[in-house]
């Protein structure tokens, strides 16, 4: 199988502030195990273009994020700010995503891996926050609704902290299932288990809050009993994964006791269901993940099953 990869040093340049915890290091860290394997179809990305963006973003939350450009430091909230590139990184990011869910749509790769930064899925249509700008995997799984007619997208979010901007994309719909496993009580403070959707698409979103300290053996079974059941039954036509590795025990915003091998778990299963229904069609979006041993070993995860 061939992996198609999103990597580019337009995102390493892009940083909140010196010592924060979402660090240019991380996508370093990837760059490391990228250059060690086999197989990788490094795609030629391309900014998103305003109107991808704007498919998940209003008009206002595009232009502040345009504002940055050229600034030192632009504060959104306590959490969240960029520097002088981090706007274009951020179309980058977004585009370079579309372009990997390009490359697996049309068969020219098996599937893919794309690592942006800043990260994405916290981002709401109108709010930036949660270190998010843009939302790349709303705005990817529109790609694919938009230009290819997908009626039923699964997005899998196994970052520790509730994916909020891409749940309230399509809350109200029902060509997107939403599934997320997150640690409960913690940012942002959405994700509640009754969070099932309303409208056409009450039902089409999942989450399972877990309690904090829960390790591979919770994940699993939460897992088999809830996430894995409604991907089945939802038969998706595309898989896209929000990776986040913040669930790892080693991390220091997470809480959370999971392994490289609880993250391998999780993968094969998704990898299990893109063979059974979407014709292997899969492709993993790089959230949270702030202790780089651990980052990395989530990243391996990813890769001992894709590629």
């Amino acid at each position: 199988m061939t992996t198609a990869i999103f990597w580019d040093k337009l995102c390493v340049k892009h940083e909140i502030e010196p010592g924060h915890f979402e660090s240019p290091e991380r996508l370093l860290v990837a760059k490391e195990v990228l250059d060690s394997l086999p197989h990788l179809e490094w795609i030629k990305p391309r900014p998103a273009t305003f109107e991808e963006i704007n498919w998940v973003h209003d008009e206002e939350h595009i232009k502040k994020v345009d504002l940055s450009r050229g600034e030192s430091r632009t504060v959104y909230d306590v959490d969240t700010s960029a520097n002088e590139f981090s706007a274009d990184a951020a179309y980058l990011g977004a585009g370079g995503l579309i372009e990997v869910v390009e490359s697996v749509e049309t068969g020219k790769t098996s599937n893919g891996f794309s690592f942006p930064r800043p990260p994405g899925h916290h981002a709401e249509q109108n709010r930036i926050m949660g270190f998010c700008l843009f939302n790349h995997i709303a705005i990817a799984a529109e790609y694919l609704i938009r230009k290819y007619g997908k009626k039923r997208i699964a997005i899998i979010d196994y970052d520790v902290h509730h994916g909020n901007g891409t749940q309230n994309s399509f809350y109200a719909r029902d060509d997107v299932l939403f599934c997320s496993l997150h640690r409960s009580f913690c940012y942002p403070g959405t994700g509640n288990a009754s969070e099932t959707g309303e409208g056409v698409g009450k039902g089409f979103t999942v989450n399972t809050p877990l309690s904090m300290f829960s390790g591979d053996g919770k994940y699993q079974k939460t897992f088999d009993e809830f996430i894995y059941p409604a991907i089945d039954n939802y038969k998706p036509e595309f898989i896209l994964v929000s990776a986040g590795f913040d669930a790892h025990t080693l991390d220091p915003l997470g809480g959370m006791h999971v392994t490289k091998n609880g993250f391998k778990y999780m993968n094969e299963k998704l990898l299990e269901l893109a063979n059974k229904h979407c014709s292997s069609k899969i492709v993993f979006n790089l959230e949270g993940g702030y202790d780089l041993k651990g980052l990395r070993e989530g990243i391996e995860s990813v890769f001992e099953i894709i590629v």
